[in-house]
């Protein structure tokens, strides 16, 4: 009798541990990272599995989270595949999208072209016939990303009001995409449709100002590169719990003697200060509460500006 391939015996141990209650609904299964390490397998067989056993109902994505158990099945219960839909012919948009949800749940290294074929259930060129390869792919990800952002409204006059919903709309959607963030650099600008419509609507925000034209553009180029800066740390949790099975207050928790140890150690008084005053709970880092911050600064900063005119 032939042997199982890779991704079906990866797929019946999952199984296994979630029919018999080792994995309970909403806990973290293995990434597609951690798949491919422990059972020595690619990526692209990695993710077969995992969508094979979405097929299955035992499995979603969760945004942010990973892939994470579905439903509680019921014991030796048979799970035949769902039927093909009809008119679910491959198209682009069906590779972005599925490429997009590999990004969300496993990060954007985890995007591959077989592994999108995989996800998808075709044949691993099937992809290439709609996209030339996988840095096409992302830039398609990439602006079908940025065109979830709502629509400029033209009603909005004021110059804050403008840069605080562009902004704001920006962290939501890398919230939503963590991957997004690291797409592009900050010395190597991509021009994408959507992602002009969001530049646009930010760059008009300084006109009437009189503001100097390089200036202005070095005002944008701030604003754009604070909110992709903080939302950089997004994705780098996600790839840093994947790598090391710690979430990020399990690490904090396995650094607590070392931290101590400078707490304690009286070479570092004001750290040693702010790190008492926050008492027994300690500090609790919070992006969004960062982000907020860090935007009214450079707001007021810009509002200095724009007075001086």
């Amino acid at each position: 009798m032939a042997e199982n391939p890779p991704y079906a015996r990866i797929v019946a141990e999952i199984r296994r541990r979630i029919t018999e209650g080792e994995l309970a609904p909403g806990d973290r299964v293995p990434s597609t990272r951690q798949i491919a390490i422990k059972w020595g397998v690619a990526l692209a067989t990695a993710t077969k599995a995992l969508t094979v056993l979405k097929q299955e109902g035992l499995v979603r994505p969760e945004p942010r989270v990973g892939t994470v158990v579905a439903v509680a099945p019921a014991r030796d219960k048979p799970r035949p595949r769902p039927p093909a839909e009809p008119g679910d012919e491959l198209t682009r948009d069906r590779i972005v999208r599925a490429a997009m949800e590999i990004a969300d749940a496993e990060g954007l290294a985890a995007v591959s072209m077989r592994g999108v074929a995989a996800k998808l259930g075709v044949g691993t060129m099937s992809p290439y016939r709609h996209v030339d390869g996988k840095d096409a792919l992302v830039m398609l990800m990439a602006d079908a990303a940025y065109g979830e952002l709502e629509p400029p409204d033209s009603r909005i006059k004021d110059w804050r009001a403008r840069l605080e919903l562009g902004s704001r709309g920006l962290w939501r959607l890398y919230r939503a995409h963590p991957w997004l963030a690291h797409f592009t650099t900050l010395t190597r600008p991509v021009m994408l449709p959507n992602l002009a419509v969001h530049a646009d609507w930010m760059i008009s925000a300084f006109s009437g100002h009189g503001l100097p034209a390089t200036k202005v553009m070095n005002l944008h180029v701030l604003l754009f590169t604070y909110v992709q800066g903080v939302a950089v740390n997004l994705e780098r949790e996600a790839q840093a719990e994947a790598t090391s099975g710690l979430t990020d207050q399990e690490w904090m928790d396995a650094q607590e003697a070392d931290f101590a140890s400078y707490v304690e150690s009286g070479e570092f008084p004001a750290f040693s200060h702010l790190m008492r005053s926050f008492g027994p709970e300690g500090y609790d880092l919070d992006l969004d509460e960062v982000f907020e911050l860090g935007l009214a600064a450079l707001l007021d900063g810009i509002a200095v500006l724009v007075r001086r005119r």
